[in-house]
């Protein structure tokens, strides 16, 4: 029994003619014949009466009848459901850096909503110390962070863009009377850091060490928000990425220093785990970002 038999079972069922069956599904009559004497063969039973020119469909081809539409119903659903539909749908699990989440991202993620309104985009914050594993175990699709060049064998790097850390301050801060600054000039200077597990305070420290320096730290956490506030009201000096105080610079509220110290190279990095199919939807983000 295949689903073409039971096509041409119901088709004849409506029609009530092996010809006019056969025209409509592209058949010759003797395809039709011997289709539906294959299914009775299988089943042991007549599924039409033939009274002259005339059939009807007898108990047991009424019974069938009813589990055929069942099964050419189940078809339509598969076609419908399985393959990819023209609009992307569905639910896209994204992990991202905070440090990221100013300006151009939420503007992408308002156009890429637009753009495509069936589509549920679940974001999550991540650490560079949690994010693999999550890829790994699919709690993720894909992950835009920001951070010093990952390498993984399990991952694999969609894209890179280089990005930058630099030291902000207050307008009344003293050093920002500074031609330029080095890591001399941050000796006893209260520092506005990221939390410990962070990458971006792990290089500042070890370049400080290297220069024989105790850093002098006056706030930590993960909330760049939080570390801009404090620098803004002269409560140290923040070390954090570029794109997240460009707001604040505009305004006249903090000024970047000009740094002559060590480079600190990070970069915006777009990933997803090796070998992972992403979905015509997570596609789609994936091209969207990568165009940032």
């Amino acid at each position: 029994m295949n689903i073409f038999q039971l096509e041409t079972f119901a088709k004849i069922a409506e029609t009530k003619n092996f010809t006019s069956a056969g025209n409509i599904l592209g058949y010759a009559q003797s395809t039709v014949t011997t289709q539906i004497k294959q299914l009775e063969d299988e089943l042991g039973c007549l599924l039409f009466d033939r009274l002259g020119k005339s059939i009807i469909l007898t108990e047991e081809g009424e019974r069938l009848l009813s589990y055929t539409e069942k099964m050419l119903q189940l078809k339509r659903e598969i076609y419908l459901e399985v393959p990819p539909s023209k609009e992307p749908s569905g639910t896209i699990k994204l992990g991202i850096s905070e440090s990221l989440c100013y300006e151009k991202f939420p503007k992408l993620l308002l156009k890429y909503r637009k753009k495509y309104p069936k589509v549920n985009i679940q974001i999550q914050f991540i650490n560079h110390e949690t994010f693999p594993k999550l890829l790994k175990n699919g709690a993720l699709d894909l992950v835009y962070t920001l951070n010093p060049l990952i390498q993984n064998d399990e991952l694999c790097l969609l894209e890179k863009k280089r990005e930058y850390l630099a030291f902000f301050a207050s307008p009344k801060h003293p050093l920002t009377q500074s031609e330029s600054i080095s890591e001399k000039d941050l000796e006893n200077v209260p520092l506005l850091l990221t939390s410990s597990n962070c990458n971006f305070r792990h290089m500042l420290v070890e370049d400080l060490s290297r220069h024989n320096i105790t850093p002098c730290i006056a706030l930590e956490t993960s909330s760049k928000e939080i570390l801009k506030q404090f620098a803004i009201n002269q409560l140290g000096i923040g070390f954090i990425p570029v794109m997240s105080a460009q707001n604040e610079i505009k305004e006249g509220k903090l000024k970047q220093l000009d740094w002559k110290g060590k480079d600190f190279p990070i970069y915006s990095q777009l990933i997803i785990y090796k070998g992972k199919r992403l979905s015509r939807a997570a596609e789609e983000l994936k091209n969207m970002i990568m165009e940032l």
